[in-house]
């Protein structure tokens, strides 16, 4: 392909491009960007004619990015961010702040007493109207993963393991524990009992801990949070849950800590990219969270 040098007409078929990587696809794209999958392959056309490379793969085997279209998505993100902050920092000169705050959350946070989430929210809307935060609820991954894509400045979510790359600032601490239905189990006295039923299991290291550890065999396979409790609830096996999470679900299930179930603590941290500059919305946000928690 020959290259040509990118230009400010460009940056329109740039967004259409992250847009459509982001989204795994041109369907999914589509919804986003209220475009057709003929004018968001044209836009792409246009980007990999201008840098003359191809950008990404897309057929009947699905979306799939080159190495030269995930470098491409990379620059890109930071490029359009850098556009995005000259208002917001140029108001902020002026004592104002304004533009986007793009946040994401793990799922159930708002179940714990300790989570002040909702009142520095609340607050923020108050100090700094102009501002307009999103939200997004997403699995421990996909937020790490959101969080090295630049697609959320503040992330909000458990961290039993610290990442060099990443900035932690804690926020409250949840207690993981093993837990039955004794009304679908029966009661479970003595030791030897409590490692009677399969451990619902779901890739976390506090699990792969209580298998290694503590006695526990293997049960079924689960996804998240409300898989494990969906389970422990037939009486078939045991599972780890937060404690204030097994506590909203008392009114409809009878959930036991098993006895010598082992416990573990882990902080909910509010979690931002440590070699990004956070915008100044985003900097007041997360003053305002920890004030919130403290």
């Amino acid at each position: 392909m020959k290259k040509m040098d990118l230009n400010e007409r460009d940056l329109r078929s740039l967004r259409v491009f992250c847009a459509a990587a982001q989204a795994s696809g041109f369907a999914a794209a589509e919804r986003v960007l209220a475009m057709s999958k003929a004018s968001i392959s044209r836009h792409i056309n246009d980007v990999e004619t201008r840098l003359g490379v191809k950008l990404c793969e897309r057929g009947p085997g699905g979306f799939q990015l080159t190495e030269s279209g995930m470098v491409a998505l990379r620059v890109a993100l930071q490029a359009l961010e850098s556009l995005e902050r000259i208002k917001p920092e140029v108001d902020a000169v002026r004592g104002v702040l304004s533009g986007p705050l793009l946040l994401g959350t793990s799922e159930h946070v708002m179940t714990h007493e300790g989570c002040h989430v909702p009142q520095a929210l609340a607050e923020l809307q108050r100090v700094a109207p102009l501002v307009r935060p999103s939200l997004s609820v997403m699995t421990f991954t996909d937020l790490g993963a959101a969080l090295a894509e630049r697609r959320v400045q503040i992330a909000i979510r458990g961290a039993y393991r610290q990442i060099r790359t990443f900035r932690h600032y804690p926020l409250f601490t949840e207690t993981h524990r093993v837990f039955y239905c004794p009304a679908a189990t029966g009661e479970i006295g003595s030791h030897d009992d409590t490692r009677a039923l399969p451990l619902a299991y779901r890739p976390h290291p506090f699990v792969e801990d209580a298998l290694a550890n503590h006695g526990f065999r293997q049960g079924m396979d689960v996804s998240g949070l409300e898989g494990v409790a969906m389970m422990v609830a037939t009486g078939h096996c045991v599972g780890l849950l937060p404690e204030h999470y097994a506590a909203r679900l008392a009114p409809r299930y009878e959930l036991d800590v098993l006895p010598d179930s082992p416990s573990y603590a882990m902080p909910f941290c509010a979690i931002v990219e440590e070699a990004r500059p956070l915008s100044r919305s985003a900097e007041t946000f997360l003053d305002l969270l920890l004030k919130a928690h403290r």
